[in-house]
């Protein structure tokens, strides 16, 4: 009789079986998913408010020095930025289409929406490469580093302004502009590096099935943190590009 007392009370007091994708420290999949969102948020608003320190540099020096950076936005490829720009608005499409296929345990489409979020990135990487080389071939960098020869100004430049010489530039501060240019595009930049290395992290896990219909939080996080990405470059490029 005390046998099968004993093993009622065992019964009793087993809990019930956790599911392997939930962490110790939370007691539902509904909480670790809404504490990991909230994570990211946080995380994502104090990358905001670090952006918002730049872009307050860049309308303090445009709003003092606008003829400065008319001049210097010649230097910039619109193609390649609208290039870039199509390119991230294609890469939140399949970034969001990846949260969905990790929803719907889609495992071949998971696969390949995360893949081509990856191409999409290098593609703007790639373009960025181009840019960046074009620009210290010729020597339009920041400070007082910025030592363009007239011979290598934009066309549309000079075709506009005749007169206009690499010295006339530097000595009007022009790279004060390029200062602003890199240090935003390089830190988005950066930022888009560091999704990359998420996205090669997520086609990992997503070969081995580690997500499914009731834990899918790394997918849908990192496709947040892309978005960001992707918004922060739909800001930039009309501030850089497009100021004439």
């Amino acid at each position: 009789m005390s046998t099968g007392v004993a093993d009622h009370e065992t019964k009793h007091d087993t809990l019930p079986a956790r599911p392997p994708e939930l962490a110790m420290h939370f007691d539902n999949m509904h909480q670790q998913f809404h504490s990991g969102k909230l994570g990211m948020w946080l995380f994502l608003g104090q990358e905001l408010l670090f952006f918002c320190g730049l872009f307050t540099a860049y309308a303090v020096y445009r709003g003092n020095h606008q003829e400065m950076f008319h001049y210097a936005h010649y230097f910039l490829d619109t193609k390649m930025g609208a290039a870039n720009t199509v390119v991230l608005l294609v890469s939140s499409l399949t970034a969001a289409w990846s949260v969905r296929c990790a929803m719907l345990e889609q495992r071949k489409g998971l696969l390949i929406t995360l893949a081509l979020t990856f191409i999409c990135a290098g593609a703007f990487m790639v373009v960025k490469y181009f840019e960046y080389a074009h620009k210290l071939h010729i020597g339009a960098v920041w400070g007082g580093g910025f030592h363009v020869q007239t011979a290598d100004l934009p066309p549309e430049l000079l075709a506009k302004y005749p007169e206009m010489t690499g010295e006339k530039l530097k000595d009007m501060g022009v790279g004060s502009f390029f200062a602003i240019y890199f240090c935003m595009t390089g830190l988005h930049g950066l930022h888009v590096l560091v999704g990359m290395g998420l996205y090669i992290w997520l086609f990992i896990r997503a070969l081995k099935g580690h997500f499914n219909r009731r834990w899918y939080g790394a997918v849908d996080n990192v496709a947040l943190y892309w978005h960001i990405v992707d918004i922060i470059w739909i800001f930039l490029f009309p501030l850089l590009y497009l100021i004439g």
